[in-house]
């Protein structure tokens, strides 16, 4: 009997606690954990263009003047943004290449030069959002003077891009790092800003807007939320976990960097509510409209103390550098993809500093800058929306990852909205109701 339990326990690797069959499924956990950390990156880099400084700028605005009314605005887009990202990521590990490459493939060189401007002119209104952004928090956190705050942004981004020499995921690490801080800041700031959670989850599911003004800002949030331009880098920043290029092998690829969508997008729209709840919470509850950062600082200190002011400021420092890091990233995709052009990264964010610098020399409201780059950018957002759609559905492209018919019809939805949206902000701005 003992024998024949030997042979039972040989057979089976043992029932122990001690024995090799609880081990391997360990070790097979642990394998799997070790697989999704290693695909683990690309999203949550992307994922910083959604909580870049043109976000504070159009969440605190509308907090402050609409209360909790837009936050479904936020929830939405973060949706819609799941949706594009996905289909971004996908296009990129079926063909191999990015978004601009495909398109300089599909499209005639005259067409895929307007792309390109259409792209850069996105891209340069990205950056003044990210560039003002941490120009701001090293004001409001140190009092170092716009214009040298300006220069010592334009450096710290640059260091950051300069990282991607030692490989692509130190980019991601130190992204990702920035990222955790703006959550931190923010969870921290909603704890102490107490707000009506009733009212917030009526405002997150029941879609209104108050007015036209609302209008124009809740097309900023969309702005701010869908960027046209990490849509682009997406597919590029999928190629260097590329490494097997078998149908099961994409297939694999495809699986995790749905995951890794899920986790970085999902942390993007907690972070993005949690602007507006707070700014809801503590501006609109005490009748205060916030009309720059400057303000939104300082209004912080007297009513929730100096810690959440504090807080504030490195949030939007943390936003700025790392969204300005990502534009950067993403502004060579496009050049090199569309047009084959490629200018060394310290030229490249000399030219797009320019445009901030003049913006901070003149003394122009950061705030309205911020709020209508977003504006800006959501009118050139349906483009690359529209060009992955006509690329993604093509067989011979994609294979087995074309869009199905479903996919298609929800893209194209997603497209129709936007541009919907803009239609009715360029009537409310051209008839004086916005």
């Amino acid at each position: 009997m003992a024998n024949e339990i030997g042979v039972i326990d040989a057979g089976l690797g043992g029932v122990t606690g001690s024995s090799p069959l609880y081990r391997p499924r360990t070790k097979h956990k642990k394998g799997k954990v070790r697989q999704l950390l290693g695909f683990l990156g690309p999203a949550f880099v992307v994922s910083v263009a959604y909580i870049d400084p043109g976000n504070f700028a159009t969440n605190i605005s509308g907090g402050s003047k609409f209360n909790y009314a837009l936050i479904w605005v936020i929830l939405f887009s973060n949706l819609m943004a799941i949706f594009l990202q996905t289909m971004s990521a996908k296009l990129g590990i079926a063909t191999g290449r990015n978004l601009p490459e495909l398109c300089a493939q599909v499209f005639p060189k005259p067409v895929n030069w307007f792309f390109w401007i259409v792209a850069e002119i996105g891209a340069m209104a990205t950056d003044l959002a990210e560039f003002l952004g941490g120009t701001l928090g090293l004001n409001l956190l140190f009092h170092i003077p716009m214009l040298y705050a300006g220069l010592l942004t334009g450096l710290l981004t640059y260091l950051i891009c300069y990282m991607e020499k030692y490989g692509q995921k130190l980019v991601e690490i130190i992204i990702t790092a920035l990222l955790g801080v703006i959550s931190v800041s923010y969870l921290f700031e909603i704890f102490l800003a107490k707000p009506d959670w009733a009212q917030v989850g009526i405002h997150t599911f029941v879609p209104t807007l108050p007015n036209g003004e609302a209008v124009t800002i809740a097309v900023g949030m969309l702005g701010a939320t869908v960027m046209p331009h990490v849509i682009y880098l997406h597919s590029q920043l999928v190629q260097c976990r590329c490494r097997d290029t078998t149908p099961e092998g994409k297939r694999h690829h495809l699986k995790m960097e749905k995951i890794d969508i899920s986790i970085a997008m999902n942390i993007a729209f907690f972070v993005n509510a949690a602007m507006v709840i707070v700014s809801a919470a503590v501006f609109h509850r005490n009748g205060i409209v916030v009309e720059n950062m400057q303000d939104a600082h300082k209004s912080l200190e007297p009513l929730l103390g100096s810690l959440s002011s504090g807080a504030f400021g490195i949030a939007l420092l943390a936003s700025g550098l790392s969204s300005s890091a990502v534009g950067t990233m993403a502004g060579q995709t496009i050049m090199k993809g569309f047009v084959n052009i490629s200018i060394p990264v310290n030229i490249r964010r000399l030219i797009t500093m320019l445009p901030a610098l003049i913006i901070i020399a003149v003394g122009i409201n950061p705030m309205d800058a911020l709020v209508l780059s977003q504006v800006a950018l959501s009118f050139i957002l349906p483009i690359p929306i529209l060009q992955m759609l006509s690329i993604a559905k093509r067989k011979d492209l994609m294979g087995e990852f074309a869009n199905t018919k479903r996919v298609q019809f929800l893209g194209t939805v997603i497209a129709g909205i936007v541009i919907c949206l803009n239609a009715v902000l360029l009537y409310l701005t051209f008839t004086g109701k916005a």
